[in-house]
């Protein structure tokens, strides 16, 4: 039974979810010859549940195959992927702050379905979660828009904005995991957690 998890992800609020949860986990992320972005590419038609799941399991392969080949010590996995979905239609990061703009623009005024799938394994067990929750924005004028945007805050964050954050003021409601929108549902994580033999 491990003491602790490899935690494969690049936020600093995954991190952050994970301690408060009092598990104790290292990072384990990519080196500079993985092209981790690539895993998150869209397949054509895909719908937004199907493809965070898939994401989630191309990750912890990818993870899962890095721990072995870095000859590190054995413990379990966690990875996670964010998505919001707008009907069937997903907004990833934005490549840029013109791509931001697009996807605030589209968001604003409307509710839309924000996913995450975490993934826990090891090289012979596996599981899955996913949580769904929504968010809805007031109507944003084209100039809270771009203000929000020339924060930077929306980069590298799924449908470019960061609920934790300054968007914070331009959310009218929520239902679902807070933590789940931030990136690491804890309901749900915990009970992964557990299902490892892991105290929570």
């Amino acid at each position: 039974m491990s003491k602790f998890i490899y935690l494969a992800s690049q936020s600093p609020r995954r991190s952050q979810l994970l301690a408060q949860l009092g598990v104790r986990h290292e990072l384990l992320l990519p080196g500079v010859e993985e092209d981790a972005e690539a895993l998150e590419a869209v397949l054509p038609n895909e719908a937004p549940a199907a493809y965070v799941k898939r994401v989630t399991q191309l990750k912890l392969d990818t993870a899962l195959q890095r721990l072995k080949r870095r000859g590190l010590p054995r413990a379990p996995v966690l990875c996670s992927d964010t998505t919001v979905a707008l009907g069937r239609r997903i907004f990833g990061k934005p490549a840029d702050a013109l791509d931001a703009i697009r996807m605030l623009t589209e968001l604003s005024d409307t509710t839309h379905r924000v996913l995450t799938a975490v993934a826990l394994g090891t090289a012979r067990k596996r599981e899955q979660v996913v949580s769904e929750s929504r968010v809805t924005f007031a109507a944003m004028s084209a100039r809270q828009i771009q203000a929000y945007v020339a924060t930077g805050e929306p980069m590298g964050k799924a449908g470019a904005y960061a609920v934790q954050g300054r968007a914070a003021a331009l959310i009218s409601h929520m239902s679902g995991s807070y933590s789940g929108i931030m990136g690491l549902p804890m309901f749900e994580t915990a009970q992964l957690l557990q299902s490892f033999g892991f105290k929570i």
